[in-house]
């Protein structure tokens, strides 16, 4: 199973982060950018991530990536 960890920076000290620590791959953007498509924003290096490529793929077309990424966004 991936683990996934997911940060949403709204400001310098502002971030929301969702996942484990010691996840697999770890996705980063602004709350702006986590409100676009993840696959159009990573391939524009706006969405950072570090670790699987094959997991980070995985989630960009499953969707989970779009889904998780916009409810950090949100804050809810």
């Amino acid at each position: 199973v991936t683990s996934i960890q997911y940060r949403v920076k709204f400001s310098k000290d502002d971030e929301v982060v969702d996942g484990p620590d010691d996840a697999d791959v770890v996705l980063s953007c602004g709350a702006q950018d986590a409100l676009t498509d993840p696959t159009v924003a990573f391939m524009h290096g706006r969405l950072k991530a570090v670790g699987r490529t094959g997991a980070l793929f995985e989630v960009l077309a499953n969707g989970q990536a779009a889904k998780t990424l916009s409810r950090l966004a949100s804050r809810s």
